[in-house]
């Protein structure tokens, strides 16, 4: 009987536990935001999440692709099953195969062992390839095979393995462009697109700032043991004017940097001078010097054609960029390059 009392006591001791970490997995990677651009990424989940077909996440880095294929998962009829996640961009290209793929024992020189591939292990569920467009040409050749087949083979195996498994992918890359310099196979580019989302960055959802500042506060006041720091409006209004290179990754380390690093429970604007930088207004048109070459005409020219038109779509980068006839990564480039931001030129 004390044995049967004990396993009970032992078994309600790891399904609690089992929720406790699950509840902080799934606040590690909750999507945070009411801005109507992130409004739109979650009707975009509710469409593509009940169905099998891939997604295709694009965007800068750190805009927060992982989150949505996440949630694009959560919100599947796989939900239950295993979701993989898999940076083509961190594993060397002699590896990556092997990691897809899994290969025998004596396939090669180093395998000892017999590894099972990603794509095996989520059978029935989820494979996150994030950075796709990092993959070489012949794992792009073999990934094409999957989707389309179902079917991978091991390498050392000539035994071809059955597999039911959604793809999601993401990449910061244009991958247009990408085919077109011969780079990213046009065939892979369709297979993956079918349902093609924009995850915007953050300097186009301002107002969601706020709300991911608060979310990462008490989430790190959590772990580390911590009382949970307020942020006073200046404060706030300061974070919200910053440029956010590196999007949500780059706020939520400056949280994190910020609570530790903060004496006292409140973070005021003097506390922000060092961790968040604002962006100086780079010279533009209305510049005190005038043109002295056609190629300083030009580019000042250019500027003013493009502050114009985002004034006119109320700085929506893909309206914009629609608009204009140019991609949107173009587009971008052409406001890192000139220095156009909503702050300065709004």
């Amino acid at each position: 009987m004390l044995v049967t009392i004990r396993n009970a006591l032992d078994q309600t001791r790891l399904v609690d536990e089992n929720r406790t970490l699950k509840r902080a997995v799934e606040a590690r990677h909750q999507m945070i935001g009411e801005s109507v651009s992130l409004r739109q990424i979650w009707d975009s989940i509710k469409r593509a999440a009940p169905t099998t077909a891939t997604v295709l996440l694009l965007g800068e880095s750190g805009a927060g692709k992982e989150l949505v294929a996440r949630a694009i998962h959560r919100n599947s009829l796989r939900s239950r099953e295993r979701f993989i996640q898999v940076n083509c961009a961190a594993i060397p290209e002699e590896l990556i195969e092997s990691e897809l793929f899994g290969h025998e024992k004596g396939s090669f020189t180093g395998a000892t062992e017999k590894q099972i591939g990603k794509f095996e292990q989520a059978d029935k569920g989820t494979i996150f390839l994030d950075e796709v467009g990092d993959m070489s040409p012949k794992t792009q050749a073999k990934v094409l095979r999957v989707l389309q087949e179902g079917e991978v083979e091991r390498l050392g195996s000539a035994r071809t393995i059955k597999v039911d498994v959604r793809v999601i992918a993401a990449t910061n890359k244009d991958l247009e462009a990408e085919i077109e310099k011969g780079n990213f196979r046009e065939d892979l580019y369709f297979r993956l697109s079918v349902i093609p989302i924009t995850v915007p960055p953050l300097r186009e959802r301002r107002e969601d700032v706020p709300l991911l500042i608060r979310h990462f506060a008490e989430l790190f006041s959590r772990e580390h043991n911590r009382r949970p720091h307020r942020f006073t409006p200046a404060a706030l209004e300061y974070m919200q004017k910053a440029r956010w290179k590196g999007n949500v990754r780059e706020l939520k380390n400056s949280v994190e940097r910020l609570l530790i690093m903060t004496p006292g429970d409140t973070v005021d604007v003097d506390d922000l001078r060092d961790a968040v930088r604002l962006e100086a207004r780079a010279p533009g048109p209305d510049n005190d010097r005038n043109p002295g070459t056609l190629r300083e005409f030009k580019e000042s020219a250019e500027r003013a054609f493009l502050v114009g038109k985002l004034r006119e779509n109320g700085w929506n980068i893909s309206k914009t960029a629609e608009v204009i006839g140019t991609p949107r990564s173009n587009l971008y480039k052409k406001l890192e390059q000139y220095g156009i931001t909503q702050e300065t030129d709004g």
